[in-house]
């Protein structure tokens, strides 16, 4: 009888082994991560650790963490909770944590994969979205039109999606960096951010070995269920039909495109590095340092030139087939780098919507250049030297106000707006670039001299600038100190070059009245005569008359008769037409040179010493 006990005991312990064990590993049998509250994990899906039976494919298995279900894709940082599987229409819902469901599945319809993204409703047919990413400084900006990505911003920069179709003329992307894109998402981005259903094909897989089993999984109408393998004959002809299709396959592949796409991932990769390294550079407010070999794989061999400057030539380039650039590279004949080191100095400092950005430069050796943002109006001198009947239809009035607007605020921001006062010296229509609207941008720094903001006037060795537009001061101190007023006089002749759409010394004038421009239209205007130039309509006469005067304000011979850069903005913007300023061109041996210094704009200016 005692014996008897314990053969009882190990005879009912093996019929519950094998009553309950085979169960538990039945592959084809529903399971969940937690009892009664997470999704069923059946066919086609597995139980992370199971051995992936013939037939399936890795991303149909799931793992359980901490409780919750799991689902890890290819290129992915992190899994994605899974909240819901629908085996009857092949979906599953995922959800991140995180909040960045179109980063993470960024263009995965474009990759050989078991799941497409679908809208919430797997029968409703919609267009594929396209959306452009933006890194932006943190600076409060409006974010209408745009959506923000928060999962991937900082407190450095914020990330905005902007659909890739829509016109971003009017959307607050000033200082802004294109940072790649995202595309054919089932559904507005920012309905999908934390939450996309993922479909599968039902059909397949079609089944597979149950793991530690004879048994092969089978789906059909009434579930999901185990059944005997095939027969051995029919299993080997499959193998053949499916041995001889991949092998055909593989072999199109190789020859037709094997080479191409290694080639492809290859230069995707090394081409995400160099933005990689781009945008950290961008972060910290500094430009790229590129090597001359770069420099001449940016500009496709310096195929397409430009424009030639007094310092070098300018050749259009590349970052991408998105982003252009202008390439400026430096006559190593002039100077010793000191136009060089003046403008990678000086660059790196400003971020104005009216001054070029720096992209990045090159010293490698005897070979530099500067990489400026691509500007596709070129300068305005195009435009405003081109003789009455042939004047750009463009530039109404209206517009060159506008253009003469943004460079005093340019200048300005040079002047008050950096941590030191930037004097650009060399104010001009050829260094004022134009992008798409005809939005100005003063550019060319190699002759700019900083300073501090206490500080008003700068000592100079020798004059710099372009003839025609250098301040009376900067070749004679007997004129006043070389300050910011040098470049208010530079703008003034711009100014009036901008109305007379001509130069303002023209030795082919009419008569010599009009040689020497500003003094024809001080004359004019002085007898209450209007300026019969261009006009086209009867607004002209006041936009013209208005920019005259502002101009003839800021060319007076002696630097405290001019206004400072802030009043010449305020004339600009103002409704009404500035006062006529006294005569701005009484010599030192006039009569009334001491009248013409009454220092109206008056301010005591300190030599800097350079």
């Amino acid at each position: 009888m005692r014996s008897s006990v314990p053969s009882l005991f190990l005879l009912f312990l093996s019929f519950a082994h094998g009553t309950a064990n085979p169960a538990d590993d039945d592959p084809c049998r529903p399971k969940s991560c937690r009892r009664h509250h997470g999704p069923s994990v059946q066919f086609p899906f597995l139980l992370e650790g199971k051995d992936l039976p013939g037939g399936y494919s890795r991303e149909f298995n799931l793992s359980c963490v901490g409780g919750n279900t799991l689902l890890s894709l290819p290129d992915t940082p992190r899994s994605l909770l899974v909240k819901d599987i629908d085996y009857k229409n092949g979906s599953i819902t995922v959800r991140d944590p995180k909040g960045c469901i179109p980063l993470l599945l960024a263009n995965l319809n474009h990759s050989i994969f078991s799941y497409k993204m679908s809208p919430r409703s797997p029968y409703s047919s919609y267009p594929p979205y396209n959306y452009t990413l933006f890194q932006c400084p943190p600076d409060g900006r409006s974010t209408s039109g745009m959506t923000q990505l928060d999962c991937v911003s900082t407190n450095k920069y914020n990330v905005f999606a902007v659909e890739s179709n829509s016109y971003v003329g009017d959307l607050p992307l000033v200082s802004c960096m294109r940072k790649g894109s995202i595309d054919l998402l089932p559904m507005m981005i920012g309905s999908m951010m934390n939450e996309v259903r993922l479909l599968w094909d039902i059909k397949k897989p079609e089944g597979g070995r149950c793991p530690n089993h004879s048994k092969w999984c089978q789906q059909n109408k009434s579930g999901i269920f185990c059944i005997n393998p095939p027969g051995r004959d029919k299993r080997k002809r499959n193998l053949e039909i499916t041995g001889g299709v991949v092998g055909f396959f593989l072999f199109l592949v190789g020859l037709s495109g094997l080479g191409y796409f290694i080639n492809e991932k290859r230069r995707d990769k090394a081409f995400q590095l160099k933005i990689e390294s781009f945008l950290q550079d961008y972060e910290a407010l500094k430009p790229t340092r590129y090597s001359y070999n770069d420099i001449k794989r940016i500009t496709n061999d310096f195929e397409e030139k430009l424009g030639q400057g007094a310092y070098g030539t300018v050749y259009k380039g590349k970052l991408s087939d998105e982003i252009f650039v202008a390439v400026k590279m430096l006559d190593n004949s002039f100077g010793n780098g000191e136009e060089f080191i003046n403008e990678v100095s000086t660059m790196g400092r400003i971020h104005h919507v009216n001054v070029v950005r720096m992209v990045g430069f090159c010293a490698d050796g005897f070979r530099r250049a500067l990489v400026y943002e691509f500007l596709a109006n070129e300068s305005l001198e195009k435009f405003i030297f081109q003789g009455e009947d042939t004047l750009d239809p463009f530039l109404s009035w209206e517009r060159l106000h506008d253009i003469a607007l943004g460079v005093a605020k340019g200048i300005e921001y040079l002047h008050q707006g950096c941590d030191h006062k930037i004097l650009h010296f060399d104010i001009k229509p050829h260094n004022i670039l134009l992008d798409n609207n005809f939005n100005p941008k003063i550019a060319d720094f190699g002759l700019a001299k900083l300073c501090s903001k206490e500080q008003s006037a700068v000592s100079m060795t020798a004059a710099r600038g372009t003839m025609g537009y250098i301040a009376p001061e900067v070749f004679s101190r007997n004129f006043g100190s070389v300050s910011s007023k040098s470049d208010v006089y530079s703008f003034g002749m711009l100014l009036l070059e901008m109305v007379g759409g001509r130069k303002n010394v023209d030795v082919n004038a009419k008569n010599m009245s009009q040689m020497y421009f500003p003094q024809w239209v001080y004359n004019h205007l002085n007898k209450g005569e209007e300026l019969e130039i261009r006009i086209r309509e009867d607004g002209d006469h006041n936009i013209a008359k208005k920019l005259a005067i502002v101009g003839l304000w800021c060319i007076h011979w002696y630097p405290a008769d001019r206004p400072p850069v802030k009043a010449v903005v305020q004339m600009l913007e103002g409704d009404e037409c500035p006062v006529m300023p006294k005569n701005p061109f009484v010599s030192s041996s006039s009569g009334d040179a001491a009248i013409m210094r009454g220092r109206l704009w008056n301010t005591d200016l300190e030599v800097i010493a350079e």
